[in-house]
């Protein structure tokens, strides 16, 4: 085995990490609300942020990643580099970055996933449209069972690809993503400086 997570391959990756589903737990909530708090403990209280519990653990009743998804917008005046650093310092290992976006996770082990799993997605205000999603998931239960279902066939069959399996479902998030941005409007959009 590899002496650390940065020195394994994509494959040795997605053997030590595959896709798997859980049904719906409540604690999902709460480790959002721990973990969103433990954040802004350490980041400066002069910045302004926005925090968000998105992905599918933030969709009550529907089998998910047991992994917590949490966006984080800052200020378009900020810096990223700041951020990313203190994220580093307490505990998050940068998972990809470009232009404008940067992905942590906490809780990957050499031993496989920990406990309790974090992936923070640092961005701009208003490079939001997960929230688009998650709330249309959130109004409308039909969907949310047609996306679980969805994720359950995917899930055996790309249980050790985590990138075809994001691809996999990128049609269906991307036309309820629209469905959304024309029901919601602009929902969101006041947010952006």
């Amino acid at each position: 085995m590899a002496k650390s997570l940065e020195d394994m391959s994509l494959e040795e990756l997605w053997q030590l990490f595959p896709i798997f589903l859980k049904e719906y737990n409540e604690d999902w909530a709460a480790w959002y609300k721990e973990e969103s708090r433990r954040i802004q403990s350490f980041l400066p209280a002069n910045q302004l942020y926005k925090m968000h519990h998105i992905g599918s653990t933030s969709i009550e009743g529907i089998w998910a990643k047991p992994i917590i998804d949490i966006l984080l917008e800052i200020p378009r005046s900020e810096d990223m580099g700041s951020i990313q650093r203190k994220l580093l310092e307490y505990g998050y290992l940068l998972m990809s970055e470009s232009e404008g976006r940067m992905t942590f996770n906490k809780g990957y082990t050499l031993q496989g996933f920990a406990e309790r799993v974090f992936h923070l997605h640092l961005r701009y205000y208003g490079d939001n449209d997960e929230l688009y999603f998650r709330d249309y998931l959130k109004d409308h239960s039909a969907v949310a069972k047609d996306y679980e279902h969805l994720k359950l066939i995917l899930w055996k069959k790309y249980e050790h690809n985590r990138d075809a399996y994001t691809e996999a479902k990128t049609d269906f998030i991307r036309q309820y993503t629209q469905k959304a941005k024309q029901l919601y409007k602009r929902r969101y959009d006041d947010e952006i400086e």
